[in-house]
C-alpha cells in the first residue's frame, strides 16, 4: 500500500524509503483517510535534562462511521520509561496516522514513577489524545525476577505487561498491550476486532521457531517440569503484541499463574529470556493465533548485538524492533539498518537530523 498524504512539521520520507514502505505493506493494509488539523510547529520545551524534546504531532480526527460512545473505544496498553520515550512517541504517531477512528483510541501507559516531565511530554506532543498514565508498582515483582541474557529486560517495567488487568480500570474489557519499539502500518481496528473466540489473549504464533530453546536443558531433562506442556502443543508467541481479554484474565487468575513460574524461577534456573518465558509456560499452545502480519518482529537483531536483520516475507501491519538493537540508537549513530528508515519518519525527536527530503 502507499502511506497516506499527512502534512507533517517535519520533513517526509525520501525517494528509497518511500518505496521500502509501498512495496513492503499489502494492499490490504490501507486505511481510510483522517484529516489533520491545528498542526503547529511550535517546539516543545524541554523540562527536564532526561526527558527528550519532540515536535508537537498533527491532530487526526475521526473518519466518517466513527463511534462516540465509550463502546467503541479502542484501548491500548504501552509501558513509558525515558529511554524508550522516543520509541513510544513513534509507536504513538504511527497508531493515529492509520487509524480509521484515531479519536476513539484510548492509551494506558505505565510506568515505574509519575513523573509529571513524561506526562507534560506527551501532553504537549499529542495535545488531542486520550490517555492516562498509571504507576507500576515495581514492589509486585521485587525478589522474582532473574537475572536474563539483557540488562533491559530485567527492569521491573518488563514485567509490568503480567499485572495489566490489576492496574487498568475495571470497566476495560480488553486491551491490546504493545512494546514501545514497533510501528504500526494499518488500521488498529483490525487488531482490536479480532475473535478471541475462548481464548484469554491472542497473538501471532510462529510453531517453526525452536520452542525448546526457550528454556535450559535442566528444565527439559526434568519429566514434571516438561510435563508443563502435556496435551498442549506449544508454540512461540511474542508478548510485545498481544489482544488481552482482561475479564478473563482476571477470572482466571493469570497473573497469579506467571508470578508462580517467576518463583520456581529463582529456585531453579528454567529460562533466560526475562519475562516471556513464564507467558509461555502458562498460555504456550492455548491462545488464538492471529496473523504474522500484526508482529514482524526481530527487527532490533538478537539480544546479545543486535545485528541488522530483513524482513520476513508476507503482507506487513506491524512492525517491531524487538532484540537489542533500536532503531533511534542506530540512527543516531549513523550505522542505521535497511529497515530502519521505515521508523524515521515517525521520529518526532526535536534533535532529529535522518529524516529524508523529498
Amino acid at each position: 500500500m502507499a502511506f497516506r498524504r499527512i502534512s507533517f512539521p517535519f520533513p517526509l520520507l525520501g525517494l528509497l524509503s518511500l518505496f521500502l514502505a509501498t512495496a513492503l505493506i499489502h494492499p490490504l493494509a490501507a486505511a481510510a483517510a483522517t484529516t489533520t488539523t491545528g498542526i503547529r510547529l511550535g517546539i516543545v520545551r524541554k523540562p527536564s535534562p532526561d526527558v527528550p524534546v519532540f515536535r508537537e504531532a498533527p491532530a487526526f480526527r475521526n473518519g466518517d462511521g466513527c463511534g462516540s460512545l465509550a463502546a467503541d473505544q479502542i484501548h491500548v496498553a504501552m509501558t513509558l520509561d525515558a529511554n524508550y520515550l522516543r520509541g513510544t512517541m513513534a509507536a504513538v504517531l504511527s497508531i493515529l496516522q492509520h487509524s480509521t477512528c484515531p479519536e476513539n483510541v484510548m492509551f494506558h501507559f505505565l510506568c515505574s514513577r509519575l513523573e509529571p516531565e513524561i506526562h507534560s511530554s506527551i501532553k504537549s506532543t499529542f495535545p488531542y489524545l486520550n490517555f492516562k498514565v498509571y504507576r507500576f508498582d515495581a514492589n509486585r515483582v521485587r525478589g522474582k525476577i532473574s537475572k536474563s541474557i539483557r540488562q533491559a529486560l530485567d527492569q521491573p517495567l518488563n514485567y509490568a505487561r503480567i499485572y495489566l488487568a490489576d492496574i487498568i480500570p475495571i470497566d476495560v474489557k480488553r486491551v491490546i498491550y504493545l512494546d514501545s519499539d514497533i510501528i504500526m502500518v494499518d488500521d488498529i481496528n483490525k487488531l482490536w476486532g479480532v475473535d478471541l473466540e475462548d481464548k484469554v489473549l491472542a497473538a501471532p504464533e510462529y510453531c517453526h521457531a525452536n520452542f525448546t530453546r526457550y528454556f535450559t536443558d535442566s528444565f527439559w531433562s526434568d519429566p514434571e517440569l516438561a510435563g508443563t506442556f502435556q496435551g498442549r502443543e506449544p508454540c512461540y508467541f511474542n508478548t510485545g503484541v498481544m489482544v488481552v481479554d482482561v475479564d478473563k484474565w482476571r477470572q482466571g487468575s493469570y497473573t497469579q499463574k506467571v508470578e508462580g513460574w517467576m518463583v520456581v524461577q529463582k529456585q531453579k534456573r528454567l529460562y533466560h529470556l526475562g519475562s516471556l518465558p513464564p507467558f509461555l509456560l502458562v498460555l504456550a499452545g492455548n491462545i488464538k493465533a492471529i496473523d504474522h502480519r500484526w508482529n514482524q518482529h526481530g527487527l532490533g537483531g538478537d539480544n546479545l548485538e543486535g545485528k541488522c536483520r530483513s524482513l520476513h516475507p508476507g503482507p506487513i501491519s506491524l512492525l517491531h524492533w524487538s532484540g537489542k538493537g533500536k532503531p533511534w540508537l542506530r540512527l543516531d549513530s549513523r550505522k542505521p539498518c535497511t529497515v530502519d528508515h521505515l521508523w524515521a519518519p515517525y521520529d518526532l525527536y526535536r534533535s532529529s537530523k535522518h529524516t529524508f527530503e523529498e
